[in-house]
Order: C-alpha cells, then sequence, then structure tokens
C-alpha cells in the first residue's frame, strides 16, 4: 500500500484515477487544489503526490515548489498535456520525480507511482542510517584532537547544504572519507556517492568517463554510455585529484556546474543534472593558478566551503586513537607496548593516515607475540631517518654487478607497498608520472593493465 495524494481540480478526472489506485489497495487522499494538496500533505505524509500541472490559481508547480522544501518530502509525479511538456521538464529541475502526459495510459500510471515511492522509501532508509551515523563514529573518522573535531564539526553543518567543497589536505590524509561523511549526512545521503579520480585518465578518456557519449560519436562508440555526471543525478559527485584535471577540461565542466546541463559526447540534446560537487587535491591550487595550469574561476567555483585535513604530525592526539581502532579491525587479541606507541606517535608520518594503517596491518601479521613491541615495527620508524639516510646516499655499484630488472621490480614494488597501492602515489614516490609507473608496473604484472589509480583519501 502506498499513501498518495491526488491533486486534480476536474472532478471526474480525480474520480476515475484515484478508483484506478485503490483498487490497487493504494491510500489515496484527495484534493482539488494547491493549498488543500499542502494542508493534507502535512497532515498525512504520503509518499507521493500525483498533481495537474494546469490548475486554476496556484499550479502544480508551486506543489512542487513548497514540497521541495520539507524535510519528509514526498515524491512528485506531475501530470500535462503533450503540448506542455517544456513546463513538465522545469518541474523536475524544480525537483519532481517524473511527468505523465495526457490522456494517462493506467498502467504507465501505476508503474511511475510504484517507482516514486520506492525513492521515497529509500530516501527515507537513508535519512534513518543518516541520523545513525551521526551519532556514531563519524564513518571511521577518529577526531580526538582539537583540530580535527573541529573539522568533523563542519562537515557536519555544511553536510545540510548543496554548496560545493573543496577538501584538501596531504595524500593519505582522509580526503575521500571526509568526502563520503559530508554525502551520507546530506539530503542526498541514500543514494550512492559517485566518484572519480581525475589524475587516472587522459583529457579524451576523462571527458567521456565524465560526460558520457552518443552511439557513433567516435571510433568504437558502439553503444550509448551514461556519463558519471548524469549518473549522480541527485547525489554528490566527487572528484578527486582536481588539480589533474586539463584546462579545457576545466572550463567544460564549470559550465557545467553553472547551467546545470551535461551534454554527451556527440550529442545535440542539453540533459538537466542536479548534483552537488565535492573535490579534493594534494596540490597547492593557487600556485597552479600563477603558473597557469588551473582556472582561477573554476577554483572559485570550487572553493565555496573550503576544508584542510591537517597532515597527521600535526594532529599526534589521534595516533593512539588510530592505531588502537586499526588494530581492533585486524586482532581482537593483540595489544602494543607502550614504548611502540611512543614511536609510533612521534614518527612524522609522510603517508599520514593511510601509511599509518598498512603499518598497523603489516606489524599486526608479522608479529610473533599478543603484544606489539618495538622491534616490530618497520626500521623507518624504530629509527626516524635511518630509510631518508640511506636515500640520500650516493647509490653504488656491487663489484659483481645487479640485474637492473629486478632491481626494478623491487623499487616499484616497494613503492605500490609504501603507497598502500595507490598508483598516483606511488608513482610520485619515485618521482615518475602516473603513465611511465603504470606502463613499468604493467610490464611486471604488478597491477592489471586496466587498473587504474586509486582514490586518494
Amino acid at each position: 500500500m502506498i499513501k498518495i495524494v491526488l491533486v486534480e481540480d476536474d472532478n471526474a478526472q480525480r474520480n476515475i484515477m484515484a478508483n484506478i489506485l485503490r483498487a490497487e489497495n493504494h491510500m489515496v487522499f484527495e484534493a482539488a487544489n494547491v493549498d488543500a494538496a499542502i494542508a493534507t500533505v502535512k497532515e498525512n505524509d504520503p509518499a507521493v503526490i500525483v498533481t495537474d500541472l494546469k490548475m486554476p490559481g496556484r499550479s502544480g508547480l508551486d506543489i512542487v515548489d513548497e514540497i521541495s522544501r520539507m524535510t519528509l518530502r514526498p515524491e512528485v509525479v506531475v501530470i500535462t498535456a503533450f503540448g506542455s511538456i517544456e513546463t513538465a521538464v522545469r518541474a523536475m529541475r524544480l525537483g519532481a520525480y517524473d511527468y505523465l502526459t495526457k490522456p494517462l495510459e493506467r498502467d504507465e500510471l501505476l508503474l511511475t507511482i510504484e517507482r516514486a515511492a520506492e525513492k521515497y522509501r529509500l530516501r527515507m532508509d537513508g535519512m534513518s542510517f543518516r541520523n545513525q551515523l551521526a551519532n556514531q563514529s563519524s564513518h571511521g573518522l577518529i577526531a580526538e584532537s582539537t583540530a580535527m573535531k573541529s573539522l568533523l564539526d563542519i562537515a557536519r553543518k555544511v553536510a545540510s547544504s548543496d554548496a560545493t567543497v573543496l577538501i584538501r589536505g596531504e595524500s593519505g590524509t582522509g580526503k575521500e572519507k571526509i568526502a563520503q561523511l559530508i554525502h551520507y549526512l546530506s539530503p542526498r545521503g541514500s543514494r550512492p556517492m559517485q566518484s572519480i579520480n581525475c589524475a587516472a585518465f587522459p583529457e579524451t578518456l576523462l571527458e567521456s568517463e565524465l560526460y558520457g557519449y552518443e552511439r557513433g560519436a567516435f571510433t568504437g562508440a558502439q553503444t550509448r554510455k551514461i556519463g558519471i555526471i548524469e549518473t549522480a543525478g541527485q547525489s554528490t559527485l566527487f572528484l578527486d585529484e582536481v588539480a589533474d584535471m586539463s584546462l579545457n577540461t576545466q572550463a567544460k565542466l564549470l559550465r557545467t556546474l553553472q547551467e546545470k546541463e551535461v551534454r554527451r559526447v556527440g550529442g545535440t540534446c542539453a540533459i538537466p543534472v542536479d548534483m552537488r560537487v565535492i573535490a579534493a587535491t594534494n596540490k597547492n591550487l593557487e600556485e597552479a593558478i600563477k603558473k597557469g595550469s588551473f582556472r582561477d574561476d573554476f577554483f572559485y567555483r570550487l572553493n565555496v566551503i573550503p576544508i584542510f585535513i591537517p597532515p597527521l604530525r600535526e594532529r599526534t592526539a589521534d595516533i593512539p586513537a588510530l592505531v588502537n581502532f586499526f588494530l581492533s579491525r585486524r586482532s581482537k587479541t593483540k595489544r602494543i607496548a607502550p614504548e611502540a606507541m611512543e614511536k609510533l606517535t612521534h614518527y612524522p608520518w609522510p603517508g599520514n593516515v593511510r601509511e599509518l594503517e598498512a603499518v598497523m596491518e603489516r606489524t599486526i601479521i608479522l608479529s610473533a607475540t599478543e603484544t606489539i613491541e618495538t622491534s616490530d615495527l618497520p626500521l623507518e620508524i624504530q629509527r626516524p631517518g635511518t630509510m631518508e639516510n640511506m636515500s640520500s646516499q650516493e647509490p653504488s655499484l656491487p663489484d659483481g654487478g645487479i640485474v637492473f630488472e629486478e632491481w626494478e621490480r623491487s623499487m616499484l614494488q616497494k613503492a605500490l607497498e609504501r603507497a598502500d597501492g595507490n598508483v598516483a602515489e606511488a608513482a610520485r614516490l619515485l618521482g615518475m608520472t602516473y603513465r611511465t609507473f603504470q606502463y613499468r608496473a604493467q610490464k611486471f604484472g604488478m597491477i592489471e593493465k586496466s587498473s587504474l589509480a586509486g582514490t586518494d583519501e
């Protein structure tokens, strides 16, 4: 059974639709005008409103507009004559779920209402989940330090809005987790967040991933592809490593954000999109603007709500809590000695939380006893500066020579381990471009040929 408010000023038409819906055991509340409809909605909390667009006085657009501002808002299906489809599209831009044209088909009416009710149910389930999430551990984010508590407080406050958010911080600080927290605490949280790593695609491929394409748009486009921007409709689009986007793509995306519509590659139709954008980068965008590699207008469009995540070395109060969190996830019996915790707390963590998690996972597996001692920790943590000293020494060539491919494989593997499998970060550690590292790692079978960089958390 679905609770439905049916809004139609023509009594005969309203009675016909009401009888069809009641025959399917739906609970139907009838209203002949906008004011009566709004009062009925507030009193009965329906899942779906079915409303005619053209009525004397206030129209169906007024219903859509008022409903869009409600917290527990039902889904709205609008009915219009064929010649007024443009008005129906306008209603969808205001937040209507779908539109139907007269004369109505019984099966189409019932199916559309069922789908709208399913969307309403998912949204209500999402709100319940978000309320539970808000009272728990902030989606797995640890906040013992003043800086992180303040940051999470800001994230919760901005979640309720649709404002664009730019998250900045070093690699591995948890940028994607903050984006997920904002999304799942937002009214859009019942739908999955859509994420794309801008550094993982060359310019032409990134455009296809973002915008999709029509069949025949280019060689190899055998079918239509829906882009990630369209997929993010009524949800959130997370643009990771946004500083690695080309100037041309920045310009196109800026226009998309301003016009709130998308055009597929090879397409002629502008498709309205309703999405929230969260972007992230570990780059200095102000410097990139000065160098001409990042558009200042695009920066201002993204930087509506700036959030900066401090590196782990600047919030050492979080380290013991993070260590215990990772420990509890991997083992129910192991504990960490105070001396080992002291070493972990004072290590500078260039890889931030991602590096700490990788170190804890490795240490838990390799430690022979239930108590993790200092000797169980990696050498660079036991004796800070050891790895830096080794890397600063002039490389030497043994008398017997080396097998270069074995040495290359070893360095690539160590970089991947240090970056916790993130290809873009591993490439940075070795001073390579993403594509160079990808090619070399594929040569040794370390990553799949279709593999793309992991997201930068």
